[in-house]
This record gives C-alpha cells, structure tokens and sequence, in this order.
C-alpha cells in the first residue's frame, strides 16, 4: 500500500473519532428535547438522505448475493449495535458505558485476526494497552452501583459493533463506502422508525425548536452520514486492527469539546490519559507492515 494511501486512512480515521466525540457533546443538549431512539432515526434518517444525494450519479449495483452483508451491516450495526449502545448508557451510566465502550480496539483486533487473519503483533497489542490505560484515567470508575443490565448492554453492543465492523471491512474491498453507508443508514431508519413511533405515541416528552433542529441536522449529516462513511473508507483502506487503535480519541476529543463548550472542569487526570491515549495511538501506528 502506498504511504499516501494510508496516510488518508489516518486522517479519515482521525475526523471521524473528532466527529464521533463531538457527537456526545451536542447528544447532551438533544438528548433533553427527545427522546433518545426518536434522536436515533431522526439521526440515520438525516444521513440516509444526504449521503443518498452524494451518491446521485453512481450508477453501480450491488450483486443479489451480496445484499445479505448490507442488510447485516444496517440491522446488526447501525440499528442493534448502536441500539443497544443507547441502553447500555441508559442504565450504566455514561462513564461506564464509555469506559466499556472503549474495549472496542480489543474485540476488533480479535475478530480481525481471526476472521481476516491480521497479524497481532506486541507492539500494537502495547498500543491498545496504552490507550485503554489512557481512557480508564480519564473515565474512571466512579463511585456508582454498578447496573448489570447496562453492563450487558454495553459489552453486547461492543463484540456486535466489532464484528460488524471487521465484516465492513470485507465488504468494503469489493463495493465503495459511500453505497454501503447509505443503504446502512436508510435500513437502519426504516428499523427506527416504529420504535420512534412508540415512543412518540407513547406520550414522551417533546421539546422541538431551532437549536433543537440544528443539533439534529449536525448529529444526522456529519456525525452520522459523514462520519460513518468516513469509518468505512478508513476500513477499505487500512486493516481493522490498525482502525480500532484510534477509538480512544473519541472519549479524549469528547471531553476536551466538553471543557470548551460545556466549561467541564477536569484534573491532571486528564492531561495524563490523553498523553497515554497519544502514546498508545502512535505505537500502534508505528507497528511494522505486513509483508504483501
């Protein structure tokens, strides 16, 4: 592969992880105006309908016995994954349905070595370590009971999402990100929309107006239509393993947005974990290629 081919990969990787921590940010303001599985469709639909004009002039098609990968990817991902991701925070807690989150770098190295036999070498198993390390001071445990429904819920939804991802993965080498993006987005919408409905007709509180609408569109266009795109390109062209190492910079990026926008207050704890986070990131870049 060539140096400027991964070079993208990494600056994909490294806009999507800013994009998916600044989606905890405006999720927090949201989140207070609808509720969350409502957010959730308004989300996939948004990003269905704008990747749907990005991909106006493609003119490909996608073979009959490929439609089943698709269909996983929209129902298994986008809808069950991040479905249950929702439920895990719900009852966990944010920091301990993050801090679970954050073990995604692990399951996904896992199945991308056993399903498309990518080298685990020490170096970037000591990168992981490093960022995992990185996370947990910056998350920390937190003096909370611990919700083993929630627990449950976060774990299934990290060994879904990584096994998801490291099918896109394959998928992605034969059909362009941007299609396989869209038909995710439009599936997982269309999986949204009753739970939406239910929730609606169920007599759930409803605070709609402008900035409400705007958290929505920048939630639904960028940090889901842009940003999952851009995870599925990084997935075409570097290995699964090597995506997963840049997952902590979500929870770093999410809490340094909180400190500027939401004036968060944080400690040396922080300032300790992102330089883990960074180290981890870079020693797992640093890893050797593998023979081609």
């Amino acid at each position: 592969m060539k140096n400027d081919t991964k070079i993208k990969g990494y600056f994909y990787l490294l806009l999507t992880f800013t994009l998916w921590g600044s989606l905890y940010v405006v999720s927090k303001y949201v989140l207070g105006k609808m509720p969350a599985f409502t957010i959730s469709f308004f989300r996939f639909a948004l990003a269905f309908v704008a990747l749907t004009i990005a991909c106006r002039k493609d003119t490909g098609r996608i073979e009959k016995k490929d439609y089943k990968y698709i269909v996983f990817i929209g129902f298994a991902g986008y809808f069950i994954a991040v479905g249950a991701q929702l439920l895990g925070t719900k009852y966990a807690g944010a920091s301990l349905a993050s801090l679970i989150n954050s073990l995604n770098p692990v399951t996904m190295t896992v199945f991308a070595a056993i399903l498309l036999h990518e080298t685990m070498t020490l170096r970037k198993v000591l990168g992981i370590l490093l960022a995992l390390g990185g996370v947990y001071v910056i998350i920390g445990t937190g003096a909370q009971e611990v919700s083993l429904s929630g627990v449950a819920f976060s774990l299934f939804s990290v060994l879904l999402w990584s096994f998801v991802s490291v099918l896109t993965r394959r998928i992605t080498q034969k059909y362009d990100a941007l299609k396989i993006t869209r038909y995710g987005a439009g599936l997982a919408a269309l999986m949204y929309l009753p739970v939406c409905v239910g929730e609606i007709a169920g007599g759930q509180e409803m605070h709609v107006d402008i900035s409400c609408v705007a958290g929505l569109l920048y939630m639904g266009i960028v940090c889901t239509g842009a940003a999952y795109f851009l995870w599925n390109k990084s997935l075409s062209i570097l290995e699964a393993g090597t995506c997963s190492a840049f997952y902590p910079i979500q929870p770093l990026v999410s809490t340094l947005l909180g400190i500027l926008l939401l004036h968060e207050k944080v400690g040396l704890s922080f300032l300790a974990g992102a330089v883990l986070i960074v180290a981890g990131v870079l020693t797992n870049l640093s890893s050797p290629a593998k023979p081609r």
